[in-house]
């Protein structure tokens, strides 16, 4: 890297501007614009991602401070919190979400061979959404509760490198399991859901086009057991049958036989019974698998955490989805930036150095290889590969 570029612009390199010039053409986003381009906003946005700015004001404070370096920064416009709030409030939030969606197909490539504690050759993911509350008098588009606000982001996460995929921003009042109607599903991949997913109808859908599923059954899951698996309980697993519904639209919505496996948690002292269309692996590896869909959890845990998606710079749909897609795509350039500097830190520690030295002048792999800061929590935390 050039040591005469900010640590910042360092970071930006790892961008293709052409395909954000792409993204802004497809959607003509700056028609009009004379001075504050989508780029000058990308990276304002970018920068209170990275420094943990609150608001607005904070933003414009802290870059008109250092007013000399924000040629060096790559940002050309004039800052204002005005013209970012404008920005944010009209310019399409389609354009970040379709760099963001480049950005990660270019993480998946990276994370494509590493291993998430079982070992197979499809590609699995976890299917989970989390909920942030809005306040519905200031966001009254964002509908949930009667006197309440929230949106939902729904993701597909790519265990592998705990990349999202997908991720579609609803507003609360979105049930999960209507999220399973907009996925490409493919062939051959291994879906991982809570109950809250356990819809016959299109977990069948799943099945038609050749993937699987994973999931947890409800108490009221009526069945009829064909025959029983041989079991080794010593592993946790306590009975592994082949069962086909029996409930009148549920057996319409899904003719087709199901395996029903019950794992007991010796931790918890509780039994979980899950319900798949694999009947190839092994019972205690679908139990393993219903265990790592808890990266999904650590993701949205890890993003609410460290960066700004819980206080919002704006007001308007368009301004909520602009943010939340800007801080998952600096989550994704932070976890490509870790593969292709070979970094051992984590995550977390890469954006703690990046937050205070963003305008230092040195080589980046020089600045990040030095933090040898270690969070004491990831020590003892059971967060599988989220943060290695």
């Amino acid at each position: 890297m050039n040591s005469g570029k900010t640590i910042f612009a360092q970071l930006m390199d790892f961008v293709s501007t052409y395909e954000f010039r792409k993204c802004v053409d497809q959607y003509n986003g700056n028609f009009k614009m004379k001075s504050f381009s989508c780029w000058d906003q990308y990276l304002c946005m970018a920068f209170a991602q990275l420094t943990y700015r609150e608001s607005l004001r904070d933003i414009e404070a802290c870059l008109r401070a250092t007013q000399s370096k924000l040629y060096h920064l790559g940002i050309r416009g004039k800052v204002s919190r005005n013209t970012l709030a404008h920005a944010n409030q009209i310019r399409d939030w389609r354009i970040y979400a379709d760099f963001s969606q480049i950005l990660i197909t270019r993480a998946r490539k990276l994370y494509a061979e590493d291993s998430f504690g079982i070992e197979l050759d499809q590609a699995v993911y976890a299917l989970d959404s989390t909920t942030i509350d809005l306040c519905l008098a200031l966001f009254p588009w964002a509908e949930f509760r009667k006197r309440k606000g929230a949106i939902k982001l729904h993701t597909l996460l790519d265990l592998r490198g705990s990349i999202p995929s997908v991720i579609i921003i609803t507003t609360g009042k979105v049930h999960d399991v209507n999220i399973l109607d907009n996925l490409i599903i493919e062939t051959g991949a291994i879906y991982v859901m809570d109950r809250g997913y356990l819809d016959f109808g299109r977990l069948y859908k799943v099945h038609q086009n050749l993937a699987f599923f994973v999931t947890r059954t409800k108490r009221n899951f009526s069945r009829k057991r064909l025959y029983s698996n041989p079991v080794d309980k010593s592993q946790g697993v306590q009975f592994d049958q082949i069962v086909t519904l029996t409930g009148y639209y549920a057996k319409k919505d899904y003719p087709e036989k199901l395996r029903r496996i019950g794992y007991c948690d010796s931790k918890n002292n509780k039994t979980l019974v899950f319900l798949t269309n694999n009947f190839v692996l092994p019972a205690k590896t679908i139990a393993d698998l219903y265990r790592c869909r808890w990266q999904v959890e650590l993701f949205f845990k890890w993003i609410k955490q460290h960066l700004r998606v819980k206080a919002f710079y704006g007001t308007t749909e368009n301004a909520v989805k602009t943010q939340v897609w800007i801080a998952i795509s600096v989550y994704v350039l932070v976890a490509i930036v870790k593969k292709d500097l070979n970094l051992d830190q984590s995550l977390y520690t890469i954006l703690q150095v990046l937050s205070v030295t963003l305008f230092e002048k040195k080589p980046i792999l020089q600045a990040l290889s030095n933090a040898t800061y270690t969070n004491q929590d990831e020590q003892i935390s059971n967060q599988l590969n989220l943060f290695s």
